[in-house]
């Protein structure tokens, strides 16, 4: 089946072309937002994340549409409303924060979409056919021309002046024309957006705020009319700046790298190149000062590097011939070329950005409770308001004017966009501000979950340790020549990529051992490898491994129980007969691992440690660095059932490795944490939190971001209902007027983005 973009190829009037996707409507786009965040921005160039072209998933197909007048969710309520009715669209999941709304539906539905999204003033963006080629590449979108700021300054004279009519008792036929100015002047989008509302059965803030204000026209309420109108569109100027914000702090990335580098060409000269166009491969040179483009190995020169951008690192890096270097990290003093490794579109930054993109597209639990309540809130104050403009005068004997007016003051009240729009912030925020630190986040579920964790689970080798152990023990247990052992052990370890084996390889190639070949070679999980050398078996593994096979002596036990008590890992070279030789390696531990190990257990949280090192090997590793628990000999089944039976004990458990020998426990924790992220694309992809340096000390700086963002959504959903609850009570009770009402919407809007917008800070 084609591409749904290339089936539609031939229906013009179902794509929206890129240019004027981008370009035309400006006048709408600048207007149709709830929170007019285009209208009144100044005119600058707006990055946002490129569009995925459209996939297929089943008989169905999956599209993701730019709507720039989508970004609250107001509109969000307004587009789930029409979409309800539309048999062909099976789901739609909302990024307000990028303005994204992706929709799954029947492969000849996306016309009747795109024309549904048009009904109602939007203007639908789909790929264009570059994002093919560059998925996760930042695209520039031309801005709307910003709206003169003068219509909206003359309403505030003009209501201003309205009410200094009525103060001063001038004549009404003035103020009643000084409102309709002011009203004339800021509104109008207002009253259009409010009719779509109420044309599609949708009761938003536009609706109530077109509503209440014809209300208090039709109750001679000039003054107060004009006033909230001009309130109620400086209000949501002042909070479109603040959701550009938290907005800005996701794309901020984006602009990370440069849009071209210094590339050699054949004939030996350097040629500014887009990134586009750099294959794997090529040779970049970067200057002092320069932004690195793309990731890649140094292959001359060297220089320190500055990698907070990706890492959160304080310090700039000290890189040489080798080095790894990532896109969008700063060169300092020195000069250098590297090979790149990694195309523009699949960097470790570009990897970020996407992950971080789908982190925001993914609703933290709070955010769903928060959604599930809107839907009843308005409906229910809606009907409140209804009753308290007929109750009183039917049945009590009220006046009339009095309790529709109080009932209109309920109706500008009633909007949830407060309430609705607190989560999403928080969340962003919060993500965004784990990001710069090098904390990269997959989900607000994550982000919340964190403040529970109560276990937390290390694997070892390049978790705890350093990773990199060296050989310090060889002796010989047979009468076999050493030089042969070494080049069999050196050959056999040569073929695995454990830091043991690795250890065991280094050390043999630095004492001139020739490696041989291996045939039929196997790793065998959490015991070592098997291979076959000249025709015949040999095994190369740990204490474990030797008892399985059934070679452990009473005196090898004792000699690996002396060495094992030292910290040190044996590897022992086995044929199928006996034990040849004897290997120790030991690792060093992080400083950075005792430090964390300690501020956890600061936060009230329970350690352990999981390796498939022998009891012995693990207790002394635990001992240096403080954790509370260590289990040795673990194979991955192990680990999964050790973390399966703290969560069936009530504990919330998380999981620190590598990503990917680790892959069973971490599934099954609660928080997988991913060392060794940096240009590991399996551990961006497959972590739940990755941490971008390999610092343990980034695992307890979650945890209070999580606190603290938990903090933050309850002291916003608190704030939202409870200065809603304060005003609706005034308004029953006649304390309540239009003006204040619009404080308590909008208002309270202003106070939870401002609230949520504090983690930025963390």
């Amino acid at each position: 089946m084609p591409h749904a973009s290339e089936a539609n190829a031939d229906r013009p009037e179902q794509l929206e072309p890129p240019a004027h996707g981008h370009q035309r409507h400006a006048h709408d786009r600048a207007g149709a937002a709830c929170c007019g965040a285009s209208a009144h921005t100044p005119a600058q160039v707006q990055v946002q994340a490129r569009l995925p072209q459209s996939e297929m998933m089943g008989d169905d197909v999956r599209t993701a549409i730019r709507i720039m007048q989508m970004d609250c969710p107001t509109e969000e309520a307004l587009i789930r409303k029409k979409f309800s009715r539309m048999s062909d669209v099976r789901s739609m999941e909302f990024n307000l924060m990028q303005r994204v709304l992706t929709v799954v539906h029947g492969p000849d539905a996306l016309g009747s979409i795109l024309a549904a999204l048009r009904s109602l003033d939007f203007t639908p963006e789909l790929a264009d056919a570059d994002s093919r080629a560059s998925p996760n590449a930042a695209e520039q979108v031309p801005p709307a021309p910003s709206r003169p700021w003068w219509p909206l300054a003359l309403a505030g004279v003009a209501a201003a002046a309205s009410e200094a009519a009525g103060w001063l008792g001038g004549a009404t036929w003035m103020a009643a024309g000084l409102a309709i100015l002011a009203i004339a002047s800021c509104g109008l989008t207002t009253y259009r957006k409010g009719w779509l509302a109420i044309r599609n059965g949708n009761l938003n803030i536009n609706a109530l705020m077109s509503i209440a204000v014809t209300g208090a026209l039709i109750l001679r309420q000039w003054p107060e009319a004009a006033m909230v109108m001009v309130l109620f569109t400086v209000a949501e100027l002042i909070e479109a700046k603040s959701l550009d914000r938290a907005r800005n702090a996701i794309q901020g990335l984006m602009q990370l790298t440069p849009e071209q580098a210094s590339v050699q060409q054949s004939d030996g000269n350097w040629r500014l190149i887009d990134l586009k166009a750099i294959t794997l491969g090529a040779l970049v040179r970067v200057k002092p000062g320069e932004r690195i483009a793309l990731d890649g190995e140094i292959v001359a020169g060297r220089s320190s590097v500055d990698q907070a951008p990706i890492t959160g690192e304080s310090l700039p890096v000290d890189k040489t011939v080798g080095d790894a270097v990532f896109a969008g990290t700063i060169n300092q003093a020195g000069s250098f070329d590297y090979r790149v490794m990694a195309a523009a579109s699949n960097t470790t930054l570009a990897r970020i950005i996407h992950a971080v993109e789908e982190a925001q597209g993914t609703k933290a639990p709070t955010q769903r409770f928060v959604d599930q309540f809107a839907r009843v809130y308005t409906p229910l104050v809606f009907a409140v308001a209804l009753a308290v403009a007929l109750v009183p005068p039917l049945l009590f004997n009220g006046t009339w004017q009095a309790w529709i007016y109080r009932a209109l003051v309920m109706l500008v009240i009633a909007c949830p966009c407060a309430l609705v729009i607190s989560t999403p912030v928080t969340i962003v925020s919060g993500l965004a501000a784990a990001a710069r630190k090098g904390i990269l986040i997959k989900g607000g579920a994550y982000l919340e979950q964190g403040r529970k964790l109560s276990r937390l689970a290390f694997d070892k080798t390049g978790t705890i340790t350093h990773g990199k152990p060296v050989q310090t023990d060889f002796d010989t247990l047979a009468d076999v020549d050493a030089a042969r052992c070494r080049t069999l052990a050196g050959s056999l370890a040569a073929r695995s990529d454990h830091p043991v084996s690795m250890a065991i390889a280094t050390a043999a190639k630095g004492d001139g051992v020739v490696n041989v070949a291996v045939d039929s070679f196997e790793a065998l999980a959490g015991r070592g490898v098997r291979g076959e050398i000249d025709g015949l078996p040999y095994w190369l593994g740990n204490h474990r491994l030797v008892e399985e096979l059934g070679r452990c002596s009473r005196s090898l036990q004792a000699r690996l129980d002396a060495l094992e008590r030292q910290g040190k890992t044996v590897v022992l070279l086995i044929d199928a007969q006996r034990v040849l030789a004897l290997f120790a390696v030991a690792d060093t531990v992080k400083e950075t691992s005792r430090a964390a190990i300690a501020e956890l257990h600061r936060v009230g949280i329970s350690t352990a440690m999981l390796t498939g090192d022998n009891p012995h090997r693990a207790a002394a590793i635990a001992q240096q660095v403080g954790i509370d628990e260590a289990l040795g000999n673990q194979l991955p089944e192990d680990k999964l059932n050790a973390v399966a039976h703290w969560s069936a004990k009530g504990a919330t458990v998380g999981m620190v490795g590598d990503g990917i020998n680790d892959a069973p426990a971490l599934a099954r924790a609660d928080i997988g944490f991913a060392m060794g992220a940096m240009g590991t694309g399996t551990a961006i992809e497959t972590a739940d939190v990755a941490l971008m340096d390999d610092d343990l000390r980034k695992i307890p700086l979650f945890i209070r971001l999580s606190k603290a963002t938990h903090a933050v959504l309850v002291q916003n959903i608190a704030l939202a209902l409870g200065i809603k609850s304060v005003f609706l009570v005034l308004t029953v009770m006649g304390l309540g007027t239009m003006w204040m009402a619009v404080f308590a919407d909008v208002g309270a809007s202003l106070l939870v983005v401002a609230n949520g917008l504090r983690l930025l800070r963390k």
